[in-house]
Formats: structure tokens, sequence, C-alpha cells
């Protein structure tokens, strides 16, 4: 008998956990010992290494005030953006830029740090382009 793989949906749970954790404040260790595991499972449950338990998902889906359902694609909106909103998150820093972002209160303050972070990355994505450019060369 194969020994069970891991699969997409996966490795979407993983990345939504991480999201939400990260949303909720919460380290790999705290969510781990909150429902019984190691930090180290909280990792391979995250990273979609290890599929997580139906009971184990609800009672970490209970931890982080989300139902069941916010680990899994919304089906229910086909007219939905290609990008999972929880592909972002998951980027290195993304939650804390969006949390310091909530925290200011001055909407012409808002605006202009949005549009320095557009800016950044037509930044970053033009030297990427020519970086690619040269190598190809």
């Amino acid at each position: 008998m194969m020994p069970k793989q891991t699969t997409d949906v996966d490795r979407l749970v993983g990345i939504r956990i991480t999201a939400l954790r990260k949303a909720r404040g919460l380290s790999q260790t705290a969510l781990g010992n909150a429902v019984g595991v190691t930090f180290q499972q909280v990792q391979k449950y995250e990273k979609g290494q290890n599929r997580v338990g139906a009971g184990r998902l609800r009672e970490i889906a209970r931890l982080l005030e989300v139902p069941v359902s916010a680990f899994f694609e919304d089906e229910n909106q086909p007219d939905a953006p290609q990008e999972d909103v929880f592909g972002f998150l998951s980027a290195h820093g993304a939650i804390e830029l969006l949390r310091a972002y909530a925290e200011i209160q001055d909407e012409q303050v808002r605006r202009d740090v949005l549009s320095i972070v557009r800016a950044a990355a037509r930044l970053s994505q033009a030297k990427a382009e020519a970086a690619g450019q040269t190598a190809v060369s």
C-alpha cells in the first residue's frame, strides 16, 4: 500500500493556516501548544508536508476564530480574482505591512504610503526585467 501523499489542497490549507496564525499574532509554538502538537508539526502543516486531520483543523479554526471553510477555496465565487489573498499574505512581511497600514488614521497618509509601495513594486519589477534582459544578451 502506498503512503498517503499531500496534495495541493493540503498546501492551500497550510498557506491559510500560516496567514491566519500570523494575523492573530500567534507563533507556531503557541498554536502548537494550543492544539497539542509541537511547533515542528505546525511547520509541517503550514508547508503542506503533513495533512491536518479534520478534528485538529476544527480546533485550529476555533483558536483562530474562523470557520473551517476559511481554509478551503470558495467555489461559490467563480468571478473571484485568480490571486488568492492568502497567497499574498504568506509573502514575508505582508501581514506586518498590512497591520501597520491599518493603524494609519490619516487617509492622505494612507494614500501616500500606498503610492510609495506601488512605486517600489514598479521599480523592483523594472529591475528584475532589466536583469532578465541582460542575462539573455
